[in-house]
């Protein structure tokens, strides 16, 4: 058994490893505590030792271990707050009309079954409201401001304040969530719904913290790299503290905080309540979340409590109120909010024999004031406190964890109700009530037919005026979207494309190899090699990219402080503070934020960056597909690399890096452009054509809000020079690569292959002609869903009464025989296009999950190496007629399958 004793030894400290200059003095200190704890008592003795600690800290400027928790008070006390700079009595009016209208918008949505939510924003109000009057920079001024992240059920509050100061109306009010008919407002922050409004999607939670750290980073290495200098811009992140459950939303603090992005604000909206209850019901997710982001070096600023708590505060001579403020578990201060004064007195105050002392002191009136309404994020000098705060401290960011009530202003009915998330409106005597408490000139005759009307003070009105005057001198509108004027970028020269055309001769390249030797051509350009970031996760070497460190360097705020143990080599590892790679570590989370900052610099900073992020293909689509939507949605462009593609090229390393659906994935994003290119001259093709309709000149009807998915391989293989004549089909998905010779009377197929794929069908077309009497043409299908695309296209087109054939029809016309598609991926891969195919239809894939072995034994394994793809040509010629079944059962024997 345990001896109970043994509790209270002191335990090994990592001080004992250290010798005691002076054990006498130690024991003394240890007394003294010993001594004080016994007299005052032990909340004494620990009040004594944090604030020595404190002391320690700021003022005697000790190096010494953070506490990560302090008490769940308000970092800036009441007298430390600074003097408010603005009008507080209009802001109060501006602030309680955007309430109403968010409400009111809802409200009448509701009728027609699309949803809404109204407790989020009217328990963030204040967190917005402060900022918008005080704080974030429009892009009037140099262009890009200041970055918001806005919290995805907070938009109607954001579309409330936009009508208020003239940039929506009521028309688009009422359209909040219907937006087919071309003039709706998007359910939350979509920039490619409503993109001079919105610049960052953030309703998908956990995404928009991640982003906001890489985009705070990312501003650096824009004025690091002397592209621009953006070093005045700051970054806002609203969160939810629901959301902070999200593995992406903590996935980057550490590198936020080592890299000082003192650019960066963390704004956490703490009501304590998610989607369905509370957030932690027994717990308290404030000191959670403190503890957190103080243990990744994070400055913390906590508001929690309004001025109302300032006189309980001063009555706390013993700390019984912070002691026991630290003990209530979240879900009991929601309780309190909807309960009584008589309730709050038994249950809270009747815990501590000096809290029930005090509670004789206070009025039923101030209690409910405190526990019902008095929240740190409902009191516009305390947020701006906080706001003040973040932007004065310098050499980390900032994160604001704001109290507030959930459904705040909205009723009895909604505030810090479990189901107020799923609430979507409220009743007319609701809203007079509510009308009443904002103190809005709303007569009850504006509600007819019980119909709620929108507020609004006139747009000459003194509160608008204000708005309006506050705006700009932040700079403009906020949140915006800008379409800067970016003259297109010029055309690399086109002798970094050619350079493929040739083809390699006798020398084996792998197509990953290609597109690295591309890029370090394209990079080289004069006029536009600056404008690459290349991205990759801590792969740089198996992609082969070693040879970019030296000459591009690795970006490092901080430079190279070491002497890298490669120094004396040629392809050194080099960091530097304008480097142009960006090395992210083992995250594909983070290279992706990487890439949709480097992505939309166009509209977030007007300046044209080109971003390409290579990647095994396997931990791409499959583990950030929801990253490569937000892209989509921000309309961001570049190339994205799926590098050891396919499910049986990269040997021997098995079922987790065995890629064999990525295209299906990306397949699915209507922004993604997606190839599977077999050739090095293609890769050159596809890149050239979508540095030009991304970048350069887009075509009538291109959209150039897209992005560019290419898989290569890191098979070595023979690159065939470049037929004539194929530009066209290369980027439109199919062309004719090698036609088939025999006699006229030979039975016939067609070989459609993608990637690596491609030279099993070759080596299949010459056993099908030398052992089988059979021709085969082999074609190249770089993108079967462009192919797909373009035929629903031609569908829709026809539905219009137009008339008009898919391209992949059109380039099949007249092709013999039936048709054998052949991937290196699952077989609904290269089916996508199976229905416009006119010719009998058949399919070989990699279905199923990988497996580690040699690449001969795989392909054998799925039936799609050469032998099987020539068994499997014959079995659709048999069933035709054109060969003797005998044939495919004598194949089948010949090659041991």
């Amino acid at each position: 058994m345990t001896d109970p004793a043994a509790s209270k030894l002191p335990r090994p400290s990592e001080l004992d490893q250290l010798p005691d200059r002076d054990a006498e003095e130690t024991a003394e200190w240890a007394a003294s505590l010993d001594a004080v704890t016994k007299a005052a008592g032990p909340h004494r003795a620990a009040y004594l030792m944090r604030r020595t600690l404190q002391h320690a800290e700021g003022v005697s400027g000790l190096d010494l271990p953070k506490l990560l928790e302090t008490d769940y008070v308000n970092t800036i006390p009441t007298a430390s707050e600074p003097a408010p700079a603005g009008d507080e009595a209009m802001e109060q009016r501006i602030t309680a009309w955007n309430r109403w209208n968010a409400a009111a918008m809802v409200t009448r949505g509701s009728k027609y079954g699309v949803g809404g939510h109204i407790a989020t924003f009217a328990s963030a109000a204040w967190l917005y409201e402060t900022g918008f009057n005080h704080f974030f920079r429009g892009k009037e001024q140099d262009g890009s401001g200041d970055q918001l992240y806005i919290q995805g059920h907070a938009s109607p509050g954001i579309y409330a304040r936009a009508f208020l100061d003239g940039r929506l109306t009521e028309a688009h009010l009422d359209n909040f969530r219907q937006e087919s008919g071309g003039n709706g407002l998007p359910s939350y922050p979509h920039p490619r719904r409503l993109p001079w409004l919105w610049e960052f999607p953030t309703v998908s939670m956990g995404l928009g913290p991640l982003s906001a750290i890489y985009q705070a980073r990312f501003n650096r290495y824009l004025t690091n790299r002397g592209i621009k200098d953006v070093s005045a811009s700051h970054v806002w992140a609203f969160l939810g503290d629901g959301e902070m459950d999200e593995p992406e939303s903590t996935a980057a603090l550490a590198l936020a905080s080592r890299e000082g992005l003192d650019n960066l604000t963390f704004v956490i909206n703490c009501n304590l309540q998610r989607l369905d209850g509370p957030v932690r019901a027994n717990f308290k997710i404030v000191q959670e979340l403190e503890a957190q982001f103080r243990g990744a070096g994070w400055n913390v600023v906590k508001s929690l409590w309004g001025n109302a708590w300032d006189e309980l505060f001063q009555l706390d001579t013993t700390g019984a109120l912070v002691r026991r403020l630290r003990e209530v578990p979240d879900a009991q201060v929601q309780t309190y909010q909807t309960r009584d004064a008589a309730y709050i007195r038994q249950d809270f105050f009747g815990a501590d024999p000096a809290l029930a002392e005090m509670a004789k002191l206070l009025s039923d009136d101030k209690i409910l004031e405190c526990f019902h309404l008095s929240r740190g994020g409902h009191e516009p000098r305390k947020v701006y406190a906080a706001y003040k705060a973040a932007l004065e401290f310098k050499g980390a960011p900032t994160v604001i964890l704001a109290q507030t009530v959930k459904g705040f202003t909205l009723g009895e009915g909604f505030a810090s109700k479990n189901a107020n998330h799923q609430m979507k409106k409220l009743t007319v005597d609701e809203f007079k009530s509510m009308r009443d408490l904002l103190g809005l000139p709303i007569a009850d005759s504006a509600f007819a037919d019980g119909q709620v009307p929108y507020g609004h003070p006139g747009a000459d009105s003194p509160e608008v005026r204000y708005l309006q005057e506050r705006r700009a001198a932040l700079g403009g509108p906020a949140p915006a979207r800008r379409m800067h004027a970016v003259a297109p970028l010029p055309a690399p020269a086109e002798k970094a494309f050619a350079a493929f055309d040739k083809g390699s001769g006798s020398q084996s390249v792998a197509t990953t190899m290609a597109f690295v030797r591309l890029m370090k051509d394209l990079i080289r350009d004069k006029e536009t090699g600056k404008r690459w970031v290349p991205i990759v996760p801590d792969e740089a070497r198996t992609f082969g990219m070693e040879s970019l460190f030296p000459s591009l360097g690795i970006y490092s705020p901080k430079g190279q402080t070491y002497e890298p143990v490669d120094r004396d080599q040629l392809m050194y590892y080099r960091e530097a503070k304008d480097g142009q790679i960006l090395n992210e570590g083992i995250t594909e989370a983070g290279s992706m934020a990487d890439f949709i900052a480097a992505a939309s610099a166009y509209a977030t900073h007007g300046e044209t960056m080109i971003p390409f992020y290579i990647f095994y293909s396997m931990f791409g689509w499959q583990r950030t597909a929801d990253q490569m939507w937000q892209l989509a949605d921000q309309l961001g462009k570049g190339f994205l690399v799926g590098a050891t593609a396919g499910r049986t090229t990269l040997t021997g390393e098995g079922l987790q890096h065995a890629d064999g659906h990525s295209p299906m994935i990306a397949a699915t994003n209507p922004a993604a452009l997606t190839y599977d290119p077999a050739f090095a001259y293609e890769v050159a093709a596809i890149v050239k054509d979508g540095l030009r309709r991304m970048y350069g000149e887009a075509r009538p009807g291109e959209d150039a809000d897209v992005f560019y998915y290419l898989t290569v391989y890191n098979e070595p293989m023979p690159q065939p020079a470049k037929p004539a004549g194929v530009d066209e089909g290369i980027v439109r998905g199919l062309y004719r690569f090698k036609e088939g010779e025999g006699a006229a009377d030979n039975a016939r197929i067609q070989l459609l292959a993608a990637g690596t794929a491609i030279h099993w069908a070759l080596e299949a077309q010459q056993l099908l002609a030398a052992e089988w009497g059979v021709t085969a043409d082999v074609w190249s299908a770089t993108s079967w869903t462009e192919l797909r695309r373009d035929a629903l296209e031609a569908d829709a087109a026809l539905l219009r009464g137009e008339s008009r054939v898919p391209y992949v029809r059109q380039a099949l016309e007249g092709a013999e025989g039936p048709v054998l598609a052949v991937s290196d991926y699952m077989r609904q891969v290269p089916d996508q296009i199976a229905q416009w195919v006119e010719q009998d239809w058949s399919s070989l894939g990699a279905d199923g999950f990988g497996l580690s072995d040699t690449r001969d034994a795989a392909r054998r394994h799925f039936g799609i190496d050469a032998r099987s793809i020539v068994v499997a040509a014959l079995a659709q010629l048999a069933r035709r007629g054109e060969v003797p079944a005998s044939a495919v059962k004598d194949a089948r024997e010949r090659y041991g399958l």
